[in-house]
């Protein structure tokens, strides 16, 4: 195991200088002022700068430099970020609250209320800024609710881009009883968005520079069954990459038109192919032949209690399950999305993005309600999910 814990942290150290050096290029030919050239040149160390290359600088002056270099690092970093845009067509404001016994008809008292910012593409930007990565949330929102939705990204510091409603936003509630360990969860269908509402939201994604646009979530009423195609053909036409979590007709649309990538379940898997994928052979023959057919370049399957499995040209992976105690299923997926998303932005291998992802989807399930992953659980099961591939389990 030592030698295991020895061979990550040299990959982790390797992957980071080459980050920096990146990140150095990049921000090279952004930064005009010449002093901060100069400190952009000694910034040698993307872990913990503690002295100057040999030779470099008298240690003094280094002393002097060296809090001027950490101050502007997470700017210069800023810079050779990819964007992420999340599209959230059915935002909801998530109600989240604990109580002893679930009964028909009684007042049910309930404790440790608290209220997110949700829907799918919402959860995915709220994700990818716990990660560390920069993101924009693009959404429909209306009425009073639509008002505290936003109130509730402004609180989260999420960058957003609001196209106004007639409709009010959903409330959506999850109850979870301690007396069994079970959660009930309340989902309303949504507002009635209007012709003119949805449109102006694709306008604004014209506007808007990314490199990744993730489309994530249910259609609300009043949206037409195939806008995720039309979706798909504005983000090739843009340039950008486009992620696609969604079921039924709103999957279908999108992958008929191609997306990069794709994270089904199983069931929605199997409606969209009209048939059961009952073991592992059908599965991944499944997930190969949205990549040959051109659907998606890349696929992420995931099975639940089975792990996940990923497709890409011509090759399958499968991971099994991160063994972790569960007190909410509420966000999982949004969170796998997300830091999937945010390593391929980061430029990290499929492989290495999918495994990001499930560590991210099993920190998920840690917090009850709706508080989504923390970035310390997304690490720590990453780190050990990558010290099972290195020892051979």
């Amino acid at each position: 195991m030592f030698l295991v814990a020895r061979r990550i942290s040299a990959l982790r150290e390797g992957f980071a200088r080459a980050a920096n050096r990146q990140i150095r290029h990049v921000a090279r030919r952004r930064v005009r002022n010449e002093h901060e050239r100069r400190l952009l040149r000694y910034d040698c160390d993307p872990l913990t700068v503690v002295a100057p290359p040999s030779g470099v600088l008298p240690s003094r002056e280094w002393e002097v430099l060296l809090p001027e270099i950490e101050a502007r690092r997470p700017v210069w970093r800023s810079y050779a970020m990819k964007t992420i845009v999340t599209l959230t067509l059915n935002p909801s404001i998530d109600g989240a609250a604990q109580a002893v016994v679930v009964r028909p008809t009684q007042k049910i008292r309930t404790s440790d209320e608290r209220y997110d910012p949700g829907g799918g593409g919402i959860n995915v930007a709220r994700v990818v800024q716990e990660l560390g990565g920069m993101t924009l949330a693009a959404y429909l929102a209306g009425g009073a609710t639509g008002g505290v939705l936003d109130e509730l990204l402004d609180a989260a510091a999420i960058t957003r881009r609001r196209v106004s409603i007639q409709d009010h936003t959903r409330i959506s509630h999850a109850v979870y009883e301690r007396s069994s360990g079970q959660e009930y969860r309340f989902v309303p269908a949504g507002p009635v968005v209007q012709e003119s509402e949805w449109r102006a939201l694709l306008a604004l994604l014209e506007n808007l520079d990314c490199d990744y646009l993730v489309a994530s979530g249910s259609l609300p009423r009043g949206v037409p069954d195939d806008l995720y195609g039309t979706v798909a053909d504005l983000a090739r036409r843009k340039g950008a990459r486009l992620v696609l979590d969604a079921s039924g007709s709103a999957l279908r649309a999108g992958l008929a038109r191609g997306v990069h990538l794709v994270k089904p379940s199983l069931s929605e898997l199997e409606t969209l192919l009209g048939r059961k994928l009952l073991d592992q052979t059908s599965q991944e023959a499944a997930a190969q032949e949205l990549v040959e057919s051109g659907a998606a370049e890349l696929v992420a399957l995931t099975l639940g209690r089975d792990g996940a499995l990923l497709a890409t040209s011509g090759r399958t992976q499968r991971l099994p399950a991160l063994k972790v105690a569960v007190k909410s299923a509420v966000g999982a997926g949004d969170c796998f999305v997300a830091a999937m998303t945010l390593g391929l932005a980061r430029g990290r291998s499929a492989r290495d993005a999918f495994g990001y992802g499930m560590a991210a989807g099993a920190a998920a399930v840690l917090s009850a309600g709706t508080g989504l992953c923390r970035r310390e659980d997304v690490e720590r099961l990453y780190d050990e999910m990558k010290s099972w591939e290195l020892s051979g389990r």
